[in-house]
């Protein structure tokens, strides 16, 4: 196939991607990752697309490329159009390629919150432990926290512990509870205190989640302040507490 042939080919491909007809869009992406890198430059410039449909497609097309793509997807992250840098963040995290770990942290300080959620996506796909101090400092972005404190809790690295704590008693609810959780399963005996101080937090899933992970660090030491929950307002509280108890070898006074 001459290069005026291919060229065309691919262009026809591409504005396929634009078609209402999602069988032919997904033809489309098909055809394009067969092509190669020859499709990379038209389907970054199609990543800005003002249609977030088309985007997606354009990024899909990219990622079924293959590993060859990752450095041109890391490129992308420093583009001028913020959509480009989300989707290219996006297609990282969808290769779960080890290489983009670093430019994606650099990601986590990016100026738009879009393209700082989709990096927090990607690092939780890539699920790699040195993106945790990167994690750990974007805990304080109240754009991303909620997310951010979700994947700490999924990769589980002690080094999160101190930033989990300052989340644990913060004032927002969903950091509270995936920092509950995490807690428990990193398994540091620094979050027995904070743990326990939140078996008293206003939501329901915190004092559930603050129980489960004191029984996962065997904290005898929380028996006494877990006994009130035995009466909480919340019926699933009361039974994971049982639980929690009897594993902790508690057992009532007849």
């Amino acid at each position: 196939m001459s290069d005026d042939v291919r060229a065309g080919r691919i262009e026809q491909l591409i504005e396929a991607l634009r078609d209402d007809n999602e069988a032919l869009r997904d033809h489309a992406i098909a055809s394009l990752s067969q092509v190669g890198e020859d499709a990379v430059g038209p389907l970054i410039g199609l990543m800005a697309d003002e249609d977030v449909l088309i985007r997606e497609a354009a990024t899909n097309a990219i990622v079924r490329i293959g590993p060859s793509i990752v450095d041109p997807l890391i490129e992308a992250l420093k583009d001028d159009e913020w959509a480009i840098r989300e989707q290219a963040a996006s297609g990282l995290g969808k290769l779960k390629d080890p290489r983009g770990v670093d430019p994606l942290v650099k990601a986590l300080k990016d100026k738009d919150g879009a393209v700082r959620t989709a990096a927090v996506w990607a690092l939780e796909r890539v699920g790699d432990a040195r993106a945790v101090p990167g994690l750990v400092e974007a805990l304080t972005d109240h754009t991303v926290r909620e997310d951010v404190a979700r994947v700490l809790k999924k990769i589980g690295d002690a080094r999160a512990v101190d930033a989990l704590i300052d989340g644990l008693l913060g004032s927002n609810w969903m950091v509270r509870r995936h920092a509950a959780e995490a807690l428990g399963k990193i398994g540091d005996a620094r979050g027995v205190s904070p743990l326990i101080e939140s078996l008293k937090d206003e939501d329901w899933l915190v004092r559930r989640n603050a129980a489960e992970s004191l029984a996962r660090l065997g904290a005898k030491q929380a028996i006494d302040p877990l006994l009130p929950l035995l009466e909480d307002e919340n019926t699933m509280v009361q039974e994971t507490v049982e639980g929690v108890l009897a594993s902790l070898g508690w057992t009532a006074k007849p």
